[in-house]
């Protein structure tokens, strides 16, 4: 990885002036447990004990739990408790991370993710990104829908669910306008897993039926061409904090670095700095990640990560970048919880709490 200057964060550099007796505590996420070995020393060293470290930096604790982690008692419906491996947490001093996960082998807790999630909405807890976030950020169809009218135009895209009778090819009925070659891939994977090249409607056959046997939803969308670049832009309280660029190594049409890519964090391009505006309204979210792919004349709006990794740059011993876009980020949620405690909105009665979107904090 290569990186140069990032775009000056600007306010977000200023000294943070929430006050350190703020009643957060914890920051939890849940996160199927269903790691292997090897990938679970990957993630650590990529992220997990780096976000652990700043927030005790934040004088927060950061835990990672499995759904089967939480108990919740509501024998008395109007003052549920909620326990995390048998510890009582409150919404006053605890936060859930609750990104939807959906690689193949979570597929089994895509359910109990989001069914608990819901539950801890309904619970009183301040979740940074609400359930409905999460799964229009999970089902990259739901995201064109919900972010159509965005000033970067939206890849289009076309959704294929596969199941017991994907051999008789109805989804075609849909392909009528497909250019070829066409990127074809999961809707709700991550990192780049699955995409693939179709050449032709006998290439997205062949790869249906594949999709078939993990019951795995496709997107099919015109690939823009070879070496086209992605652009990851890092939002916090509603501003481009930085961008992260990844080129696809010659010949792979995808630029993650789990493909081959390599990526560097320039000054964020203006025109994505003015889409971020439009994003941050549509969200109010404290944190979110908004991917863009250039195609060498113009951008193309691809995804939403309200949980997105901030990759680390490893040519910096110390991962300065991450270290901040990160800080950031633990910064913006524990500001947003201040103020969502502020409102009182825990102490609203179930009845009437209706979700809704959560607060961003204050610029700095």
């Amino acid at each position: 990885m290569t990186t140069t200057a990032p775009h000056d964060p600007g306010p977000h550099n200023a000294p943070h002036n929430s006050p350190h007796n703020a009643p957060l505590r914890r920051m939890c996420w849940i996160f199927p447990d269903r790691e292997s070995t090897r990938t679970t020393a990957t993630w650590r060293h990529y992220f997990w004990d780096l976000y652990a470290e700043i927030a005790e930096e934040l004088g927060l604790t950061w835990c990672r739990h499995s759904p089967d982690a939480v108990t919740v008692d509501a024998t008395d419906p109007a003052h549920p408790v909620v326990y995390v491996d048998e510890e009582p947490v409150t919404p006053q001093d605890t936060l859930f991370i609750t990104a939807l996960y959906s690689l193949p082998y979570q597929s089994m807790d895509i359910f109990n993710q989001y069914a608990l999630y819901a539950v801890l909405e309904q619970a009183g807890f301040y979740l940074p990104f609400p359930p409905y976030i999460s799964l229009i950020g999970n089902d990259k169809l739901a995201t064109v829908l919900h972010l159509a009218d965005s000033p970067v135009p939206p890849i289009p895209s076309i959704r294929i669910g596969t199941g017991r009778d994907i051999a008789k090819h109805h989804y075609e009925v849909a392909l009528g306008g497909l250019s070829y070659p066409a990127i074809v891939k999961p809707s709700g994977w991550c990192g780049g897993g699955g995409i693939n090249l179709a050449r032709g409607p006998e290439d997205i056959r062949g790869l249906a039926s594949l999709a078939q046997g993990g019951d795995t939803t496709l997107i099919a969308q015109p690939y823009l061409g070879d070496g086209t670049v992605d652009y990851r832009v890092y939002v916090v309280d509603g501003e481009p904090y930085a961008v992260l660029r990844r080129v696809p190594e010659p010949g792979s049409p995808v630029a993650n670095a789990s493909r081959g890519g390599s990526m560097e964090f320039p000054p964020i391009p203006p025109e994505l700095v003015e889409a971020t505006a439009y994003f941050a309204e549509k969200l109010a979210i404290p944190f979110f990640c908004v991917d863009f792919l250039y195609d060498g004349e113009r951008y193309w709006f691809s995804e939403l990560e309200p949980d997105g990794v901030i990759a680390p740059d490893f040519s910096d011993p110390g991962r300065a970048l991450q270290r901040d876009i990160t800080r950031a980020r633990f910064t913006a949620y524990r500001d947003a919880h201040a103020k969502w405690l502020a409102n009182g909105t825990p102490a609203r009665p179930l009845a009437d709490r209706t979700p809704t979107p959560a607060p961003r904090s204050e610029p700095r």
